[in-house]
């Protein structure tokens, strides 16, 4: 029996918070966890993932692989769309044709699991022209729209983020999750509903609330103070300074872990010379491995946890969102040593020995501290006479910014769910090539030895070759330095004493799994 048919209560409003917004109701549009996650309370993969990272049917109840390139799925039934049109085979074949459409940022995903083709309504086969060692993985980023609603409301194709593009689906849904979008204001606040149809309902653990309401509060303080004051009655990303004296509050209470996701400088490798910035012979600094380096090793990572971070950071020198995705290699998880003089040797070495200029791109409401991050690294690396202009911004404007690769130094995170290294080596550190590949190095950086290892790691299904493949990649993007590692976050969420929710090391809140009591 579920606690609402208990009758813990019968109208819970779950008003949650957190320092950004979401960036489009289009599912195919913006990968980026905040807007997936409330995206996610919409609309529903084949396989879901679970707040302890485990994999669970959704809308497939079955998934077979057949030979080694084509895998069977059998489909959950009696599944209705929001507006009552009923879920079939056909809806996801078309949601996987969407988002292999050149502008959306899953068409990495969607082509790693081949072309489907429905067999009847409630069974697909999806044809692969290379073995994908992953393919459940890669199934749980796949959200699945409605063909019927998506062509009468002319938006078969993703928007266009990069070009700001907008269309019915901006600000309108129909997914056959738990929850129903109301209303969207963005910047202000988007309202859910509970659907009384989602087939998911009766399984175990469901919650109680039956509207969301999702406030973007982007000042720290005020959003703080609204949890207090019991204005909200969660906080995704509470201010790491104030998440000590929320403990002490008997009205509150605090639940964290660590977060799936790590943090990183990415710079622009492909430019000849700096797009935003100065430097001696009208070069490019980033091409040369002795200035990453020592970029690097001007880095006080300790200093960022410790001051800025409250503590909740975990520096690393790895690659992946977790160790786990460099198979716990110590060799693969050590930092390059806290090194100022010998970052100024380098940086002599290479020509730059009175620095250079350039601009930082940085989000101010994405990721924990980012902006404050950005103002430290300016000061770290002023040290090298390296003057840095901190350009921070709202995440609506940031992605769209950097997935154009308008940029010559940001900072970035990248994670979620999985802690496969696969979920960092083709977006994020690949050379940009076709079907998605490299579709998020926004530095451009080509590394041909560790592409060619990469690539290999994505088709080889032994384990234990397959290891070595991804291992050896890392070690050589190491070695090159394409990103700087910072740190993987620690991930405190706030929330009101009545509260009950699941915390999960990708920070997707599961609303449909949240109690609130009386």
């Amino acid at each position: 029996m579920t606690l609402l048919a208990c009758g813990t209560a019968s109208a819970q409003t779950l008003r949650w918070a957190a320092q950004g917004d979401m960036q489009t109701t289009d599912p195919h549009s913006a990968n980026e966890i905040q807007t997936n996650s409330l995206n996610g309370q919409v609309y529903d993969t084949l396989i879901r993932r679970l707040p302890d990272q485990s994999l669970t049917p959704a809308l497939a109840l079955e998934w077979t692989q057949a030979t080694p390139l084509l895998w069977r799925v059998k489909l959950r039934p009696g599944v209705k769309f929001h507006d009552g049109t009923p879920f079939t085979a056909d809806d996801v074949v078309f949601s996987m044709q969407r988002m292999r459409d050149p502008v959306s940022p899953y068409r990495v995903y969607a082509n790693a699991v081949g072309i489907p083709k429905a067999i009847d309504p409630l069974t697909l086969v999806f044809a692969l022209d290379k073995p994908n060692p992953v393919f459940p993985e890669h199934l749980v980023s796949l959200t699945i729209m409605s063909k019927r609603w998506a062509e009468a409301n002319r938006v078969a194709r993703p928007l266009d983020m990069k070009a700001k593009e907008e269309s019915y689906a901006s600000q309108n849904a129909n997914g056959t999750g738990p929850f129903i979008l109301v209303s969207r204001q963005p910047g202000v606040k988007t309202v859910f509903r509970r659907n009384p149809n989602y087939w998911g309902r009766n399984q175990p653990g469901q919650g109680n609330v039956q509207e969301l309401v999702f406030m973007p509060i982007t000042v720290d303080a005020t959003r703080t103070a609204a949890l207090i004051s019991g204005e909200v009655d969660f906080v995704l990303d509470p201010p790491s300074r104030d998440v000590e004296r929320l403990r002490t509050l008997p009205e509150l209470k605090v639940v964290d872990g660590v977060d799936n996701r790590i943090l990183f400088i990415g710079m622009d490798q492909a430019r000849d010379k700096l797009l935003y910035g100065q430097a001696p012979g009208d070069k490019n600094p980033f091409k040369d491995l002795r200035v990453r380096r020592a970029l690097y090793q001007a880095i006080d990572i300790e200093a960022i946890k410790s001051k800025i971070m409250a503590g909740f950071s975990v520096p690393t020198g790895g690659l992946t969102p977790s160790s786990r995705g460099a198979y716990n290699d110590a060799s693969l998880e050590t930092r390059l040593p806290y090194d100022v003089a010998a970052a100024r040797k380098l940086m002599a070495e290479a020509g730059y020995p009175d620095g250079f200029e350039v601009t930082l791109d940085c989000p101010n409401n994405r990721y924990v501290n980012d902006e404050k991050i950005c103002l430290a690294l300016a000061s770290f690396w002023a040290q090298l006479k390296v003057k840095v202009k901190v350009n921070a911004m709202p995440r609506v404007q940031y992605f769209p910014k950097i997935d154009k690769y308008d940029t010559s130094l940001y900072l970035h995170g990248w994670g979620g769910g999985s802690t496969d290294a696969e979920i960092m080596l083709t977006p994020i550190l690949r050379n940009r090539g076709e079907q998605g590949v490299g579709v998020s190095n926004n530095g451009g950086w080509v590394n041909d030895k560790a592409d060619a290892l990469a690539g290999a790691s994505t088709v080889e299904t032994d384990p234990k070759k397959r290891e070595q493949l991804v291992k050896a990649a890392l070690a050589e993007y190491r070695q090159q330095i394409n990103i700087i590692p910072l740190h993987r976050q620690m991930i405190p969420w706030a929330m009101r004493a009545n509260v009950r929710v699941q915390h999960s090391p990708n920070n997707w809140l599961h609303v449909d799994l949240v109690t609130v009591s009386k």
